[in-house]
């Protein structure tokens, strides 16, 4: 536990060290070590000094070697013709293919350059809809990229960047675990002579003849499951049960489909539909079970192996290494790791005739997963598992004698695992609320049935299809009836309880409370533990004072969403853009955010029709039904279909808890049509008469000089100002800025999008005016209170050394004074 302690305490580094201060303090560590194995410093805590900062050097280090793998600044942007082999399980979509590549060699123009070892591309077939093809095929289309392939094509690539907002996805920390330096398209046509497919990688690449058995499992299952061409309900729902099967055999969880996710977490299971430590040892102990019988059964053949190792011992590192090669092929996650590590120190314990204590054995694989991967204690997963193993080995019951009857045995199985079941629903509650601000109380039922279900009969016949693909049938026709139990679950309107996400105090005081109730002690102090527990489960967001308000202007790549809320009430303006049919920022980004900080939104008020800016709101209201909606819609816009949608109109406003709410803009009588949307923007002013805000929308330069010869100065005025258009040059005019004199200018713009937003001469009008300018791709989410005096950035806030900084404007501005800008 001292080495996690190090490794822990290393991932809490804003910035890393030199690699020469590292290597000093392993060699402190190494240094003292030996001092106590010589009796030197016989004190045990020498020993757990050492090994802790031995674990925060070697961890540094690998950071270290790993940031030097990073895309450089100046080749973010340029076109670079790569070479490299197709890496793990391609993702095929109808528009094309995402995957991972190692790169072999670059260059740009000619020259040679260093680029990332490892890449994340997108290949767009362009509107050419082809079916993934086998290598026989030999077509050169990006949809039918296989592991193993080389190819060599002109890629344009961006720095590890992602959204940055409260308790959201950290695509930059996932894109480190992954080793991956940088994300990019192809950019040549699927066909085109750009593309050039060379030789397959060498056959003796193990972890590329991995990827390929793996998705020649994955293809063979999906069209085994749910034949391609059909397009029925039933097929659907085949296509469905298809992906979480290949979840199960193979760790793809890309496959589940994200309605099958929601189900899965309201009712609790999602744990069960991938691979798990549960699957892995259950996948053990079968493989030592037949790998033993198999041993015994040899002599009949003629080959004595008993006589060379016992048959129990090679049942037991036969499940073991056989345990370890399915955790390979199913991605080797954490949940794996730390099974497989435990298996493995339990072996060679049993193997050498010792035994040792269960917390050992437990933080032995803790040290081991770390070991392999420091950065997975970042992982949700890491902590569930290890937190439930631990709660379990501490609540489990004495080993009861073997009872004399079926039915004595029967209700005592069944009692320990209900009492398993009791003893992780109180050990992952205050975890899952720490982590995700909610929990399943369906979760209680819902595992009694989904645990057995899929451990003892769906999981093995899913891997058994491997050798007999019919049993695959078997296992979906099971999970489908899973499925229709689930979706009841999910149903039930008490199925989830949600909370604001609670402090990291608040969450350990919980999981103290759930350890206390599930222990044995008398009754009076396991009570004790619903006042720890209480906390975590009905923890409020802080809300600002009667009077007050505060923004939250949230980074939704490019497009618009900001977050206003008052003493007990919340507007959403603008919802950010839809991507596709699978993704968009309301589901992607707003959700979350909004569940995280338990907040129901009282009025939903969309600027103008743009996708951009309005792509998301479905998704929102579908979450937030209890919205009203306002905005500058055209007739026949979509949401027009939700009863009492109200038009913006210069004139309105409402008060909320002494804070005013004025729209300034369209004037009333205003034509709404879909080729006037930006200068029909809804423009909000927010105000507590002290401090104020101007949200624009997508205004332009004639309508702000409407505004601007309209309105009293006082009625413009703004301390924050939400940049119109994301930038562009076409607003935010001088006059405008006269009027409105912001101190802080918020732009919401995408990093590195191809409109060039925000565009220079805005940039330079805004440092004459003396405004300070808040960017989302720089700032990350942005927080501003009116009781405030700076806007709170981010990125800035527990800053970690893999998080992208990214640079300043790409010019340098001069401001009035003629310093640099």
């Amino acid at each position: 536990m001292a080495w996690v302690a190090g490794v822990a305490l290393q991932l809490q580094q804003p910035a890393l060290w030199q690699g020469s201060q590292y290597l000093v303090l392993a060699g402190i560590s190494v240094l003292l070590l030996i001092a106590h194995v010589r009796a030197v410093l016989p004190a045990p805590a020498w020993l757990y000094v050492a090994l802790a900062v031995l674990a925060f050097a070697i961890t540094g280090e690998r950071a270290l070697h790993r940031l030097g793998d990073r895309l450089a600044a100046e080749l973010d942007g340029p076109e670079l013709v790569v070479t490299g082999t197709v890496e793990g399980l391609p993702q095929w979509r109808a528009d094309g293919a995402r995957f991972q590549f190692a790169v072999e060699e670059a260059s740009w123009r000619g020259r040679r350059v260093e680029v990332p070892r490892r890449l994340s591309l997108s290949w767009s077939t362009r509107g050419q809809v082809e079916a993934p093809a086998p290598p026989a095929a030999g077509r050169a289309c990006a949809s039918c990229v296989q592991p193993g392939q080389r190819w060599q094509f002109p890629v344009r690539l961006r720095q590890p960047h992602g959204n940055r907002n409260p308790f959201g996805f950290d695509l930059e920390l996932w894109m480190w675990q992954q080793e991956v330096g940088a994300s990019g398209q192809v950019r040549a046509a699927p066909g085109t002579e750009a593309a050039q497919r060379l030789n397959d990688a060498p056959w003796y690449r193990l972890d590329l003849a991995m990827d390929r058995a793996r998705l020649q499992v994955r293809e063979r299952l999906l069209n085994h499951v749910a034949p391609a061409g059909q397009v029925t309900a039933t097929a659907e729902d085949r296509q469905r049960v298809a992906g979480v099967l290949a979840a199960l055999v193979m760790g793809d969880q890309a496959a589940i489909e994200r309605q099958d996710w929601d189900i899965f977490r309201r009712t609790g299971v999602a744990h069960l539909m991938s691979i798990s430590g549960l699957h892995v040892t259950m996948f053990a102990w079968l493989a030592g079970g037949l790998v033993g019988w198999a041993w015994r059964r040899s002599a009949r053949r003629g080959w004595p192996l008993c006589l060379w190792l016992p048959a129990p011992q090679a049942g037991l590192w036969g499940g073991v290494l056989l345990a370890l090669l399915y955790a390979w092929f199913a991605g080797w996650g954490v949940p794996a790791q730390r099974t497989v590590c435990m298996l493995l120190v339990m072996a060679l314990l049993r193997g050498g005739g010792k035994q040792w204590p269960w917390h050992a054995i437990w933080a032995m694989a803790a040290m081991a997963v770390t070991l392999l991967d420091p950065w997975a204690l970042l992982q949700p997963g890491f902590w569930l598992s290890f937190v439930a193993v631990a709660m379990l080995f501490i609540t489990g019951d004495e080993q009861a004698p073997p009872a004399p009857h079926w039915r004595a045995r029967v209700w005592h199985a069944t009692r320990a695992f209900l009492h398993q079941q009791w003893v992780v629903v109180l050990a992952l509650t205050p975890l899952a609320m720490l982590m995700f601000g909610q929990f399943s109380i369906a979760g209680v039922l819902a595992n009694m049935l989904a645990v057995p279900l899929v451990t003892v009969l769906v999981t093995p016949l899913a891997l058994l299809g491997v050798l007999l693909p019919p049993l695959w049938l078997l296992a979906a026709d099971l999970l489908q009836m899973l499925n229709a139990m689930l979706e009841w679950m999910a149903a039930w309107p008490w199925a989830m309880h949600a909370a604001a996400l609670a402090p990291l105090w608040v969450g350990v005081a919980g999981l103290a409370g759930g350890l206390l109730l599930a222990v044995r002690l008398p009754l009076p102090w396991r009570l004790q533990g619903l006042v720890w527990l209480a906390p975590v489960l009905l923890w409020q967001s802080v809300r600002p004072a009667p009077g007050e308000f505060e923004l939250l202007m949230v980074d939704i790549g490019q497009g618009g969403a900001v977050l206003v809320r008052t003493a007990s009430h919340s507007l959403l303006y603008d919802t950010g853009a839809r991507h596709s049919d699978r993704s968009d920022a309301g589901q992607r980004i707003l959700v979350p955010l909004l569940a995280a900080l338990d907040e129901q939104i009282d009025r939903l008020v969309l600027s103008h029709a743009d996708n951009d800016h309005a792509g998301g709101a479905s998704a929102v209201l579908q979450a937030q039904p209890q919205a009203t909606v306002m905005g500058s819609l055209p007739p026949g816009h979509v949401l027009h279909t939700i009863p009492g949608v109200a038009a913006c109109q210069s004139g309105q406003h409402w008060t909320w808890d002494g804070v005013r709410f004025d729209v300034l803009h369209p004037a009333q009588g205003t034509l709404l049509t879909a080729d006037n949307t930006n200068a029909s923007s809804c423009v909000l002013r927010i105000s507590n008469w002290r401090r104020s805000a101007l949200l624009a929308g997508d205004i332009e330069l004639e309508q702000e000089q409407q505004l601007v010869q309209r309105l009293a100065p006082e009625q413009l005025q703004a301390d924050v100002l939400l940049a119109a258009h994301h930038g562009s040059d076409t607003s935010t005019g001088a006059d405008w800025l006269q009027a409105v004199q912001p101190r802080w200018t918020l732009i919401q713009h995408g990093y590195r999008n191809h409109y060039g937003h925000p565009h220079v001469p805005v940039l330079q009008r805004l440092l004459d005016q003396g405004s300070t300018i808040v960017q989302t791709d720089q700032c990350g989410a942005g927080w501003w209170r009116s009781d405030s005096s700076r806007v709170v950035c981010e990125r800035e806030r527990n800053r970690r050394y893999w998080q992208h900084d990214v640079p300043l404007a790409p010019v340098r501005l001069q401001d009035p004074a003629g310093r640099p800008g």
